[in-house]
């Protein structure tokens, strides 16, 4: 079974070796200068929304729009793997805690077609993403600490490694704690450039919602 067949099918696929770990790790630090942070400035950057058990250091694209590079320039690879025609909406960088879960979710309309990228881990020890290998026909807001009865597939990513996920339909997360210091990813999100969440495209809602405030 190829990659587009075990994604069509599970709702996941390993993508590993999906970018050079040097790579990563040069852009994690030039996003460390380019925004000056430090153990102390990390905390304007600092969120922890329903899906996370502590603190976790998130930034947008809007914050820094190199980060836009990644998504863009992987939505060719992406739209083969899928198989269908895709276009972007919305990346961002999350760093995780020892210890840290993330709650097992569904996502919004824009993360149609999601990948997480690992870039690096505090002390190399690879946290599986797991994500359900059942569809959601009409996707549920409602965060779980498991999946239930719900089938599931894992995969633990080295880094540059990835996983393709049908984010809004199939439930996923960590069910297991963070075993590293730290661990750094970014995730990359896309719609279907002719399905129903087309109008998520360059992640138009939350522009408007940004401009309009201002």
């Amino acid at each position: 079974m190829n990659e587009t067949d075990e994604y069509r099918a599970n709702g996941y696929a390993a993508l590993p070796g999906l970018f050079p770990p040097a790579v990563l790790n040069a852009f994690y630090d030039r996003m460390r200068q380019d925004l000056g942070l430090t153990n102390a400035s990390m905390r304007r950057f600092t969120a922890r929304g329903p899906l996370l058990t502590k603190d976790a250091i998130e930034i947008y694209a809007l914050q820094y729009p190199p980060m836009l590079t990644f998504l863009w320039g992987l939505t060719p690879r992406i739209a083969q793997a899928t198989g269908c025609a895709l276009l972007p909406t919305y990346a961002y960088f999350r760093l995780y805690q020892r210890g840290d879960v993330c709650r097992i979710h569904t996502d919004r309309p824009a993360c149609e077609h999601s990948v997480s990228l690992t870039i690096a881990y505090g002390d190399e020890t690879p946290w599986p993403l797991s994500v359900a290998t059942v569809a959601d026909p009409i996707p549920q807001p409602v965060v779980r600490a498991d999946f239930g009865q719900t089938a599931f597939g894992s995969v633990a990513m080295q880094p540059g490694d990835g996983v393709l996920y049908q984010g809004v339909h199939h439930r996923h997360g960590r069910l297991e704690p963070n075993p590293n210091a730290w661990s750094a990813h970014l995730f990359l999100h896309w719609v279907d450039a002719n399905g129903r969440y087309k109008d998520q495209a360059f992640d138009r809602p939350t522009i408007d919602r940004v401009n309009a405030g201002r």
